[in-house]
């Protein structure tokens, strides 16, 4: 049951269509900032930072982006500052995931819930790989999983999301597909963004990595980890059809990380529209096509209400998942 449900929160992840609340022709942001909750190196930092280049390339946006890290509680703590004390700031806004819903689902955020806040825009999806250092024995997913069922203590797999978290999750998935019947004999470590784990993978106090592409692409390029596998229905396009798919080495597990932003929950509607604008707009020009193909990130275009709606059926899917493994009650 666990995997039947886990294929329908993916699958309802590349559902939704695009849906604008309306258009701000006057609203400008003075002093754009975009909040990534987690330290330099991981898809939130990527999400951030890729993105205000861009609107600003497209003249999108007048003045520079600053991107702020602020890690901590696995999002939770970013949440909380803009909820409890920049509300009403219509220059910000704050990377987000399938990760932040999964904390949100799972009660991370204590006293915090999805509707404290507005959400704008998703600019794509990140499907999920495992990796292992580039001086591993191990190469393919099977061989680790194995290991894992053979051993279960001999392997730790770091991620940059809290336990029960998304990165969590995926591992989760995979090793129900390969037979393992308890997963919560899987060792998962998790630390404050895919950088640090990746870190941590490199000098040797963890196993393997789970994350998404656009975390692992750098240190793939860099020669430091190889991917085992990605999590995606069929091998990606480009730089990135070496890396085979779970699937292709008999492991049926699939799993896309969605990847946007939300804004503070009183942000006026004249900034709110204009941030949801302009985010559309990147997500349909060719400049955007490219950086998705360049970072592995697959389509999926849900702006304003739709995003909103998505984001809260995602919620309740997450919440279903977790008591069926019992990570919450």
């Amino acid at each position: 049951m666990f995997f039947k449900t886990t294929r329908l929160v993916l699958a309802a992840a590349f559902l939704g269509a695009s849906a604008l609340t309306g258009f701000a022709d006057e609203f400008k942001p003075e002093n754009p900032e975009c909040i990534a909750p987690a330290n330099p190196g991981g898809g939130w930092d990527f999400t951030c930072r890729q993105v205000g280049k861009s609107l600003q390339d497209q003249g999108l946006l007048d003045k520079t982006m600053q991107v702020v890290n602020l890690a901590g509680g696995g999002g939770g703590v970013a949440f909380a500052e803009v909820v409890n004390k920049r509300g009403d700031d219509n220059d910000l806004i704050v990377a987000a995931s399938s990760a932040t819903a999964t904390r949100l689902a799972q009660g991370a955020y204590p006293g915090n819930s999805m509707d404290q806040v507005r959400w704008l825009a998703t600019i794509g999806a990140d499907y999920g790989v495992i990796a292992v250092a580039a001086n591993s024995e191990i190469d393919t997913l099977p061989a680790l999983l194995d290991q894992i069922k053979s051993d279960p203590a001999s392997v730790s797999i770091a991620g940059g999301s809290a336990v029960g978290g998304w990165d969590h999750l995926k591992v989760l998935i995979a090793a129900n597909a390969y037979g393992i019947e308890d997963v919560r004999t899987v060792k998962y470590v998790a630390f404050d963004g895919g950088g640090e784990a990746v870190t941590q993978l490199l000098a040797g106090s963890v196993q393997a990595f789970t994350g998404d592409i656009s975390e692992a692409k750098g240190f793939v390029d860099s020669g430091d980890i190889k991917v085992i596998a990605v999590l995606s229905p069929e091998r990606l396009p480009g730089e990135f059809a070496d890396f085979s798919t779970a699937k292709e080495q008999g492991v049926e597990a699939i799993g896309a990380n969605w990847r946007g932003f939300y804004a503070p929950g009183n942000m006026s509607d004249d900034a709110y529209n204009a941030w949801v604008e302009k985010l559309s707009t990147l997500y349909s020009s060719d400049e955007w096509k490219e950086i998705m193909k360049a970072n592995g990130l697959a389509p999926l275009d849900l702006q304003g209400d739709a995003f909103q709606e998505f984001v809260a059926g995602s919620v309740k899917q997450i919440q279903d998942i977790s008591r069926e493994i019992g990570i919450i009650k």
